[in-house]
């Protein structure tokens, strides 16, 4: 396990991210959606393992690149653990967040079933006290970590300040 978390310079990536999850954006940005799940769930395992602030992310990154490579099944898993570990830490907007773009995006490509099963899920997840507040308006970032390569979204982002970001997946500061 410790070999998938060796440093190697990638090219056109910091040095200080690990090669497994440079190759797990690189292939879900390349559409190889099986085997970006794949490196992405074994990050997210060792994430999870040690209780890594990350894991949540990897989980539903995981799923979501199943969800791609039409093994909704499986991403089901892993989607279900990252809304869970949110849940947990009482990160109940990004909860909301993370949830409401899985079902959409499920939903999209036609898995009314497994929408249907993140749906219930949500409702057990959230308390009904919750209430969605409207986001404040961020700046623009990148669509990808200049990092490591990954998706970004100025919702699903942790906001040092009012104009830096920090990526989901590696912690590097976004301007």
């Amino acid at each position: 396990m410790r070999r998938a978390f060796r440093r190697e310079r990638r090219k056109g990536f910091a040095s200080n991210i690990p090669p497994i999850l440079q190759e797990a954006n690189m292939a879900f940005e390349k559409g190889e959606y099986g085997r970006a799940a794949e490196r992405y769930e074994k990050i997210a395992r060792v994430a999870d393992a040690r209780g890594g602030p990350r894991a949540a992310i990897l989980h539903l990154q995981a799923g979501r690149a199943r969800a791609f490579a039409g093994q909704a099944s499986l991403g089901l898993r892993s989607l279900r653990r990252g809304l869970e570990i949110l849940a947990e830490r009482k990160q109940l907007h990004r909860l909301h967040q993370a949830g409401t773009r899985t079902i959409s995006e499920l939903k999209e490509r036609g898995l009314e079933d497994e929408a249907t099963n993140i749906e219930i899920l949500m409702v057990t997840l959230l308390p009904d006290t919750f209430s969605a507040e409207p986001s404040a308006k961020r700046p623009a970032i990148p669509t990808h970590c200049p990092s490591c390569g990954a998706p970004l979204r100025s919702d699903e982002v942790d906001w040092l300040d009012d104009v830096t970001a920090e990526c989901g997946f590696c912690g590097s500061p976004i301007q």
